[in-house]
């Protein structure tokens, strides 16, 4: 799916994807970022944060830099801001797959529904990796294929009607992880039945 494709669907989506997502999401972002362990003056990028659904989590007490490609979303966003006063926050329209930060710029990145969204989820990684710090701690929170065979091939079959949704269906955590070159150090899901994962890894550049 071209990026342009993409923005226009999230432009779309941007004034029911709080009703339509919200408590499917929300809760693993919750747990994602409070597990995050993020200290005191640190700088946090949040990739794709859409309408701001991670703003009321974050804590206080480090810088966060949200970026998406939609502007209705991040208009959404920008107003969740003003209403909880978050002096901390500074939002971007950008492309995740080049990200107009220098190297090293950030001690974690958030990463949440953006990687089977993205036409090339590998070159986001390698952007990500060179925003991060080395040893700096990239979480990510995603749908991935299956490993049931049945479910999983079914998750490729609806591919073609997934992306006219907005995402792909088939991308496979374990390629996926490969191909980023991430030092993992835990994969996990909230519930024993779900479809998406937490990934919690390590930047090793």
């Amino acid at each position: 799916m071209e990026i342009e494709a993409v923005k226009k669907i999230y432009n779309g989506y941007s004034s029911v994807y709080e009703a339509l997502f919200k408590r499917f999401f929300y809760p693993r972002i919750k747990h994602a970022i409070q597990s995050m362990n993020i200290q005191p003056g640190e700088w946090v990028l949040d990739v794709g944060i859409g309408t701001g659904l991670s703003l009321n989590v974050f804590p206080g007490h480090c810088k966060i830099v949200g970026i998406d490609l939609s502007r209705e979303m991040l208009k959404k966003a920008q107003e969740k801001v003003r209403i909880l006063g978050l002096h901390n926050v500074q939002l971007f329209e950008m492309d995740a797959m080049n990200l107009n930060f220098a190297d090293d710029s950030f001690d974690k990145v958030f990463i949440s529904h953006v990687v089977s969204v993205v036409p090339d989820p590998y070159r986001v990684m390698n952007e990500v990796k060179r925003v991060c710090k080395k040893g700096g701690r990239i979480v990510i929170v995603n749908h991935f294929r299956s490993s049931n065979k049945l479910i999983g091939n079914l998750e490729k079959f609806i591919t073609p009607l997934s992306k006219r949704m907005g995402w792909r269906s088939d991308l496979a955590m374990d390629e996926f992880i490969a191909k980023s070159d991430i030092r993992v150090e835990k994969k996990f899901k909230l519930k024993k039945i779900d479809f998406w994962h937490l990934i919690f890894a390590t930047n090793e550049k």
